[in-house]
């Protein structure tokens, strides 16, 4: 990848809460979690070789890489008892298309090597993070708004266009203020806000 330290995956242990006997297996429901398999799940060719799969897909979002977004993305998948990563989830966190991004790449992972209790294939569940890294930098209000995207800014709790937002923050500031960047809905219908030459507009939030 082009950037400088662009994400790493962390496995934690599958997170496993009960095991049962071979007879109970089959009448377990979907989402039952496992203390303890005697055969863990393993991606083709080893930890490594997902590790590369993931350095290799992930893409860094361009609203991200305008920003200057850091930070850690956590992600909890199943490996289902054909060895499909199955219901992949994240919680929300650094925004600005990072969360989406991970999702994506792990959901089309190649299938695995099932879990194996009892002698029988079954759902195991990996909870993990992908960390989403950049060199250091200044974000620029010029760059914001020669972009495909709109920007609106969160400063204290108040809505602010760019123009207002350049007016408190300067022409550039540290992207350590940012807190998260998400998709703008504009709720109340405020005209203010509107941005119809962009492609999308994001909200960011500047830490207090």
């Amino acid at each position: 990848m082009k950037f400088l330290n662009l994400l790493s995956f962390l496995f934690i242990l599958p997170c496993l809460s009960k095991a049962q006997t071979a007879a109970d297996t089959a009448k377990l429901p979907r989402k039952y979690v496992f203390t303890s398999v005697e055969m863990e799940p393993e991606f083709p060719g080893g930890v490594n070789t997902f590790y590369r799969y993931i350095n290799t897909n992930v893409k860094y979002p361009e609203v991200a890489r305008l920003l200057g977004i850091n930070g850690k993305v956590f992600v909890s998948f199943w490996v289902d008892k054909s060895g499909r990563v199955v219901d992949v989830e994240t919680q929300p966190g650094i925004g600005a298309g990072c969360e989406y991004e991970a999702k994506k790449v792990v959901s089309n992972c190649p299938r695995w090597r099932p879990g194996i209790q009892n002698g029988r294939p079954v759902r195991v569940q990996f909870n993990a993070h992908v960390d989403f890294n950049l060199e250091k930098k200044r974000v620029s209000f010029k760059e914001l708004k020669d972009s495909h995207y709109g920007f609106v800014f969160n400063i204290d709790g108040t809505l602010c266009t760019l123009d207002e937002a350049q007016a408190k923050l300067g022409d550039t500031f540290r992207q350590s203020k940012i807190e998260t960047a998400e998709v703008f809905y504009n709720p109340d219908g405020n005209t203010k806000f509107d941005v119809p030459d962009k492609k999308e507009v994001y909200v960011v939030k500047i830490k207090s």
